[in-house]
């Protein structure tokens, strides 16, 4: 693994579980914001801010 894949994996174990889950999801998986938020049950608006809330800690987390 390179320094900067390692860098973004240690990052992303850094996330609070739920948003560690919800953009594994929907950049890894692919899912749509819609399809994510039927599988957990909750409003695509809550997943939708929970991908950008998740987007900017991992910037946080990484020094960006």
């Amino acid at each position: 693994m390179s320094p900067s894949s390692q860098s973004l994996s240690d990052a992303i174990a850094g996330l609070p579980e739920e948003e560690r889950i919800i953009l594994t999801m929907h950049y890894l998986r692919s899912m749509s914001t819609g399809d994510i938020a039927q599988i957990l049950g909750v409003p695509e608006r809550s997943v939708s801010a929970i991908i950008e809330q998740g987007k900017v800690r991992l910037l946080t987390i990484m020094g960006m």
